[in-house]
């Protein structure tokens, strides 16, 4: 048998996966694993039992002035956002990091070989999900939580100022979590290092900020996820030191770009 008759031909497309084929491979698994609907099924109930939880101990009639002045309906209705995006995030590093740990990653990279590609594919199919189910259960929630609501405590309602805004960032700051959280697991590739990372990038900082001066930390918790959401979900009165919500939401989104970004470094320059 000659050399060239143990010579196989490449097909010409094989290996050359455009971004919808490489989607789809991506949409199917992350449908396929179970940990996509219990960790979204915990994303569900976080959000929806705690807003009725909360908004039902709500007692107007003994509330101070000062409470009165600073209630606010909508913030209120997601504090289940606490659990969320912790449960988003951790989807986020699994979306990835269980490919690296049971091999398939290099079953995917043979597929495409196009690494950066297949990180985007992935992000983009990451995105729109949990976007969709933040979105559906952020307003499910709020609704939940003015209902759980008893007079004659304000209730708030889609069209009173700021509401709209909050609850339409309520839906999408998880999702921004779980693309750092991918970003993130791209770069660690071990599921417990990169979750660790997440909370870290969460709530580390603000610990870090305690022993310092109140000028500092009100300098630097303006530019920190966790109280740029604060800021985003509420609708009567401003968080002090905060950047606004528009502002805020663009440096989240640029805190994922760069997660991202330095995940497909990371995929492009080291080995499967």
């Amino acid at each position: 048998m000659t050399t060239a008759a143990l010579t196989r031909v490449p097909s010409p497309t094989e290996g050359h996966y455009g971004f919808r084929s490489v989607a789809r491979m991506e949409w199917l698994k992350l449908r396929s694993v179970r940990s996509t609907w219990w960790t979204l099924l915990v994303f569900a109930a976080g959000m929806i039992a705690l807003a009725i939880l909360v908004m039902a101990q709500q007692h107007w009639t003994t509330m101070s002035a000062a409470d009165r002045a600073s209630f606010d309906p909508t913030n209120n209705s997601f504090v289940g956002l606490i659990i969320g995006q912790l449960a988003i995030g951790v989807l986020g590093v699994l979306a990835i990091t269980t490919e690296f740990s049971s091999g398939m990653i290099r079953a995917t990279f043979a597929a495409a070989p196009r690494r950066p590609l297949v990180l985007a594919a992935k992000a983009a199919v990451f995105a729109s999900v949990t976007l969709a189910v933040g979105e559906v259960l952020a307003f499910a929630a709020f609704a939940a939580g003015q209902a759980a609501l008893t007079a004659p405590a304000p209730h708030a309602a889609l069209g009173q100022p700021g509401v709209l805004r909050a609850v339409l960032m309520a839906g999408a700051y998880p999702a921004l979590i779980g693309l750092i959280g991918l970003g993130l697991g791209a770069v660690i590739r071990h599921a417990a290092g990169a979750i660790s990372a997440v909370v870290g990038v969460l709530f580390v900082p603000q610990l870090i900020l305690i022993p310092l001066g109140t000028s500092i930390q009100n300098a630097a918790r303006q530019f920190l996820p966790m109280p740029i959401a604060a800021n985003s979900i509420t609708a009567v009165k401003p968080v002090p030191h905060s950047l606004p919500p528009g502002l805020g939401f663009a440096l989240l989104c640029l805190y994922a770009a760069a997660a991202l970004a330095a995940g497909t470094w990371a995929l492009a320059r080291r080995d499967a």
